[in-house]
């Protein structure tokens, strides 16, 4: 067995590689760049060698530095992870030529599969079910326009290289064609070093179903079972799980079968992925292979009780699979959310910045936690916006989403923008529960984004309640000040007022110990917690039941986060509240002439200048953050009055780009 093995790679996954190496006696080398120098993987490692700048493409994604890394430490083999070096046939190869074990499959498996062309004619030739397309990659945007229409659309752009919903667009006609086309290519250039693009068609409402294998050099592969993986946005997976809702037995076995088939006729061996796209009446079509570990693999160890990472380390140290097809169990059922730094209310658009608070739930043996960020850390631009992976599992299929709920709920992060709050609303979505999903639910049920501020619950008592405890919390705390007159001591009142969204609600606030009793509308709710005021997670029972909430005290205002809700309450005096109706509301300023940056990012090119006249939809400027391009269009005619930051400029969210007159 190996001594030594380095992670190609940074972040959540580089911390799970170090996890499952050091479970096994094996030491751990880290690459990091100067952004990473105090990252969570740099810390755990044996051994930690800078390998460059920031970006990527000068650290993480240079071969060179990292053989040269190998060499320095005595770093026998290489887990690459996902993402950066870890389907890239030449490093694979630079790594043999330096007599260095690459944890992962053959070059020729990774060449193969990770070419969008080569893949479908090699699955053709497996008997592996392929999608209606076209078999080269397109010259130019007109080209893949000609195409587009002899497939018929809908098509599907994507690039041939890479993967993880990068350089991939939907187009539904001529116009949206050739702008895919572009902004894929783009994408795919800088995220992969190819800008190929691929036409074929786009099935509609599908669902996105992906099969693990694992084959070892002995000639012996398997699939262990199904991941649903069709909660998507922009082509990025948002939750999955395992086993699919919707896969019946006979599906499983053709799908596994037809991945084997396909892992078979490239010889491979360590974990791999084969993908499918699945329509309404399960008939199922292969969409790629990623000849590399899955951002989700978690769900599959859960269900399975195999360490996927320790099956690739020994199956590339020249050991046979330890199971046959037989021996692979279904036990439960898993889901994964994955946690970004993400703004749902500005359409999903990154966020970076400093984890003032990262209070992640307790594991468990229903809950897990992934992650290769802490407290105090930093979320950079340069790189992927994942703060943390959050499994759990459950018996049952509701026992797994019951858990995921409430581990949601005591998910504290602060100091940027998450998406706790939508995963929270997902995961209690009727079309989640039912199972009734396809990789266009969330643009179908979330076409702007998602604004927890807007959420709905049945009814506002859970809120309010909370608000409530946390008044008399605070109350309570404020009665104590010392040097109170004898006599004339400051009480408490019971009866208060709460508003929230303009409602007011009349409540009685009666504490007991251990908690309050808050009534609303006459029905009173027993509250009982040991919630302290200042914390960040409210935790207690509420009738009994178990509830949690991020809260937090805004001047006057209680705002309290719970199942995917945000709601500020405001609670005061009955006559405070017969007076609020004649205090007067602060209108935000009109910034409606200014072009603002909607996320944190990089101006990458601006395409007027000061003087010129611009229509209502005209591209203005294109914002890069993450790997991601944003476009910007004007929201109405007028004169480029003044322009604020050249090309190159470092943005904040909210910073102004241009005015228009």
């Amino acid at each position: 067995m190996f001594e030594k093995i380095l992670i190609a790679n940074r972040g959540e996954i580089a911390c799970r590689v170090i996890k499952s190496a050091r479970s096994m006696g094996i030491k751990t080398v880290a690459v990091y760049s100067d952004a990473d120098r105090d990252a969570l993987h740099v810390q755990m490692a044996d051994e930690a060698v800078n390998i460059g700048p920031p970006p990527s493409a000068q650290s993480y994604l240079l071969k060179d530095r990292i053989v040269q890394a190998c060499l320095d430490t005595g770093a026998q083999a290489v887990h690459p992870g996902y993402g950066c070096l870890s389907e890239n046939a030449e490093f694979r190869e630079a790594l043999t030529a330096a007599d260095i074990v690459f944890i992962g499959p053959n070059a020729r498996a990774i060449e193969a599969m990770g070419d969008k062309i080569t893949s479908k004619k090699l699955a053709d030739e497996a008997g592996v079910n392929t999608i209606p397309g076209y078999p080269d990659a397109m010259k130019d945007a007109d080209h893949a326009v000609e195409v587009a229409n002899k497939v018929g659309y809908p098509v599907m752009l994507k690039a041939t290289a890479g993967g993880g919903g990068k350089g991939m667009r939907v187009a539904r006609n001529d116009a949206e064609c050739r702008d895919g086309f572009e902004r894929a290519a783009n994408e795919a250039r800088s995220s992969f070093g190819n800008d190929q693009i691929l036409v074929e068609k786009f099935i509609e409402e599908p669902r996105h179903i992906e099969i693990q294998v694992m084959a070892d050099r002995h000639g012996n592969a398997v699939y262990l079972n199904e991941r649903e993986c069709s909660l998507q946005r922009r082509h990025q997976k948002v939750i999955e799980e395992a086993p699919s809702p919707f896969i019946d037995e006979a599906t499983r076995e053709q799908m596994g079968s037809q991945a084997v088939a396909l892992a078979k006729a490239v010889n491979y061996e360590s974990a791999g992925t084969v993908e499918f796209i699945v329509d309404k009446d399960r008939n199922f079509y292969f969409l790629e292979m990623n000849t590399r570990l899955q951002v989700e693999h978690p769900v599959t160890e859960l269900i399975t009780g195999l360490d996927l990472v320790e099956l690739m380390i020994r199956v590339a140290d020249g050991e046979k699979l330890p199971v046959k097809q037989a021996d692979i169990p279904i036990d439960g059922w898993a889901i994964e959310s994955r946690v970004y730094a993400e703004d749902p209310s500005r359409n999903f658009l990154p966020s970076t910045g400093r984890l003032v608070y990262y209070r992640p739930p307790a594991e468990s043996q229903n809950v897990r936690v992934d992650t290769g960020v802490y407290e105090g850390g930093e979320i950079s631009m340069f790189y992927d916006p994942m703060i943390a992976k959050l499994i759990t599992y459950g018996a049952t299929r509701e026992e797994a989403r019951a858990h995921m709920c409430t581990a949601l709920d005591q998910f504290v992060i602060r100091g940027l923008s998450s998406n706790l709050g939508f995963l929270a609303a997902l995961l209690r979505h009727k079309r989640f529960i039912d199972g009734d999903m396809t990789t266009n639910m969330i643009g179908e049920e979330y076409p702007d984004g998602f604004d927890p501020s807007q959420g709905q619950l049945d009814e506002p008592a859970t809120i309010i309640t909370i608000a409530a405890s946390m008044l008399r919390s605070y109350r309570d705390r404020a009665a104590l000040i010392d040097g109170q007159l004898p006599g004339h001591e400051r009480k408490v009142p019971k009866d208060w007022v709460a508003v929230i969204d303009g409602k007011q609600f009349p409540i009685t606030i009666v504490p007991v110990e251990g908690g309050c009793d808050v009534t609303i509308d006459g029905k009173t709710n027993v509250v009982r917690t040991n919630w302290v005021f200042g914390q960040q997670l409210f935790g207690g029972t509420i009738n009994g039941k178990d509830v949690f909430a991020q809260v937090e005290r805004i001047s006057q205002t209680y705002r309290v986060q719970h199942a995917g809700c945000r709601s500020d309450v405001s609670i005061h005096t009955p006559r405070a509240a017969e007076l609020l109706q004649y205090m007067p509301v602060k209108t935000a300023p009109d910034m409606s002439r200014f072009l603002l940056s909607p996320m944190p990012g990089l101006l990458v090119s601006l395409s007027v200048e000061e003087g010129d006249t611009v229509s209502a939809g005209e591209q203005l400027a294109v914002v890069e953050a993450m790997k991601m391009e944003n476009t910007l269009h004007a929201e109405r005619d007028g004169v480029v009055a003044k322009i604020y930051c050249d090309v190159g400029t470092s943005l904040a969210v909210d910073d102004k780009i241009l005015e228009l007159e």
